[in-house]
């Protein structure tokens, strides 16, 4: 798995943990696997940033966003 589809997926579990958090808070359960979620994320979007030679500027997201979408497609 090349660093921008790592970077990718991190990202999307991330914004998908959101309304599970916000679920679970709301009802007064333990949010365990939003939790779970968001450590999987931040792992994913740590991992990625090492493994790609200089980082990633906040910039370069939507290019990464575009070129994974365009992989996928072809």
């Amino acid at each position: 798995m090349n660093s921008d589809l790592m970077l990718v997926i991190g990202l999307v579990i991330g914004v998908l943990a959101i309304p599970a958090l916000l679920n679970a808070w709301t009802e007064g359960r333990t949010p365990r696997a939003a939790a779970i979620m968001v450590m999987i994320a931040i792992g994913l979007v740590v991992a990625a940033a090492r493994l790609h030679p200089g980082g990633y500027a906040l910039a370069d997201v939507p290019d990464v966003f575009f070129r994974v979408l365009g992989r996928l497609i072809n």
